[in-house]
């Protein structure tokens, strides 16, 4: 195992001489375990880490670093935390380090010809989806969306166009029926970890080649929004209730209720009755559910805005007046 140092490197089996001098370019928690991986693998020296600034969140607006460059200043490394990445002087203190290898995983821009030309030994991409499928922004909620049975995580060549290089190599990873966003991203990272582990040292070797990616199959995902959250009652409860898993932690979803804006954070699907429309809320047993477009969307657990997560059966409790009212 390496070790993290206080002067921002990361040193294996090999002396600093000989290692690989590689960059990490990372933002999100998906990324953390792939950057404690990188730093593990002997012969790999990291040099600095790229990520993004640090960000006002939540109501009180504290400025926050992203998980990456909190785990990053952890192991004693340099961090650089560019506006644009494509900017002259972000791509300027990059060439600078002079990196051999350069790793990518959950960082949010586009990276330029100028910086995908610069590492000898490659700039790599690790994405959580089975390329090409689900190329982009969301390729997880994607995922759950989808109803897929089965994805992956790959490692790829970074390419000007988005999530198109050639594949290096893919991990399998099983999808649950009762995977969330937050559970499938957990794993996939796990497996993104692993993944860099087994491979890199033989792409460095010059044991693994990129191949092509499949030019069927495509899809794309783009950013979500907070719109995207709203359960449209026209569509089938299976459907909505994988929208429930696929948007947590955001932008969530969300039915606009008599008794204001309800989130819903747990769900299932039941078989409708013959008097159920589209957007009534109706009874179900001791609890509540949404009447759509193909079955009922039963709400196991909801939360009115400004209020705590309660079960369907004690907001029915609470507000009985929503059974027979339509939702917007």
């Amino acid at each position: 195992m390496s070790e993290a140092v206080a002067d921002g490197s990361s040193v294996g089996c090999a002396s600093a001489e000989s290692a690989v001098r590689a960059v990490f370019f990372g933002s999100g928690a998906f990324a953390v375990p792939i950057l404690q991986a990188l730093v593990s693998i002997p012969g790999i020296r990291v040099e600095a880490v790229v990520s993004a600034p640090d960000r006002p969140v939540g109501r009180k607006a504290v400025v926050t670093p992203t998980p990456v460059t909190a785990r990053a200043v952890e192991l004693g490394l340099t961090v650089l935390k560019p506006e644009r990445v494509r900017r002259p002087d972000a791509v300027a203190a990059v060439a600078a380090i002079e990196p051999d290898l350069i790793v990518l995983a959950d960082y949010g821009q586009l990276i330029p010809r100028v910086l995908l030309d610069l590492p000898p030994r490659g700039f790599l991409n690790l994405h959580p989806s089975a390329l090409p499928r689900h190329r982009g922004a969301a390729p997880i909620p994607a995922t759950i969306l989808a109803g897929d049975a089965a994805s992956a995580v790959t490692l790829m060549v970074v390419t000007e166009e988005m999530d198109a290089g050639p594949i290096v190599a893919v991990e399998p990873l099983e999808v649950r029926s009762d995977d969330t966003a937050v559970t499938l991203e957990e794993r996939a990272a796990g497996a993104a970890a692993a993944l860099l582990r087994r491979a890199l040292p033989e792409w460095l070797a010059g044991k693994l080649g990129p191949r092509p990616q499949a030019a069927e199959g495509v899809t794309l995902t783009r950013p979500l929004r907070r719109g995207d959250g709203r359960l449209n009652p026209s569509r089938p409860a299976v459907e909505l209730e994988r929208q429930v898993r696929a948007y947590q932690p955001w932008p969530g979803s969300y039915v606009e209720t008599s008794a204001g804006r309800l989130i819903v954070w747990r769900a299932r699907t039941s078989g409708h009755e013959s008097e159920d429309t589209p957007g009534l809320v109706v009874a179900d047993g001791e609890g509540l559910a949404m009447c759509t477009a193909g079955g009922r969307l039963v709400l196991d657990e909801v939360q009115l805005a400004g209020k705590t997560r309660v079960a369907g059966a004690e907001l029915r409790r609470g507000y009985p007046g929503l059974v027979g009212k339509y939702v917007d």
